[in-house]
Parts: C-alpha cells; structure tokens; sequence
C-alpha cells in the first residue's frame, strides 16, 4: 500500500527500535488519512523540486513507540501529521529546509541539530507555519 507515489506504508512506519523492542507501529485509518495529507502537501512537492530520493527518518508513530524514543507528549507523528526527512548531508538537508520555508505550507518546520534531518508537520486547516530550531 502506498501513502503516496513515492511512499510506502512500509517505510512510513519502519522504525529499527519498534523492531528490536517488538512494538507493532501501525497506524490506524484516520492516522493513514493525515499522513496521506502530509505526504501530498509537503513531501511530494519536495521530492519533486528536490529531483531525487529522500529518506524517511520517521513518519508515523504509535504511542508505544513515540514514548520509547523519548518523543515529545504532543508530536504529531503520533497523529501521522508530521515527517522527518535526511539526504544524508547537513548541506542538502538546508536546502529542503529553505526551500520548504519559501514554498509549503506547513504547521511547523523545524532544523533538528544543525540540519541533521528536517521536521514537517501539516494539520489541515490548522497551519501555523512556524520554523523552529532544535539544538
């Protein structure tokens, strides 16, 4: 199954410490239907402006799993609102990040230390747009 063209459930979901500590992260229909809804508005016009593969660092989690990384209380990948992505470069994670601010909408964008991987949340009808930084 496919939350959008260029992202499976399987890699929407994949999470290594869900594997190791056995916590089943599988979202629910309404949590599918906000991450099908951040995918269009926010990764798939990156991918395409960015013209090559990003990676998923995480996208949907479960509570079990959110409280085991140490999540915040309120994330939103919890809900399947938000998305972190990773090109594997601090340099190109800056240009999503810049090129994102100037052209999504988004709820929050955030630089997680020193573009070490990008956050974009996206809460239908309830965008904020804040950019924030994470040290």
């Amino acid at each position: 199954m496919n939350i959008s063209e260029h992202i499976t459930i399987e890699e929407a979901t994949r999470s290594q410490t869900a594997i190791r500590k056995g916590i089943v992260n599988i979202p629910n229909e309404h949590e599918i239907k906000n991450m099908e809804v951040v995918a269009k508005a926010c990764f798939e016009p990156l991918r395409e402006w960015y013209g090559k593969p990003l990676k998923i660092s995480s996208f949907f989690r479960c509570d079990a799993l959110n409280k085991e990384i140490k999540g915040s209380k309120t994330s939103q990948h919890v809900q399947g609102k938000a998305i972190d992505i990773d090109t594997g470069s601090r340099e190109e994670n800056e240009k999503l990040f810049n090129w994102a601010k100037a052209n999504l909408k988004y709820d929050q964008l955030i630089d997680e230390y020193n573009f070490s991987w990008v956050h974009i949340s996206f809460d239908l009808g309830h965008n904020r747009n804040q950019v924030l930084i994470i040290k």
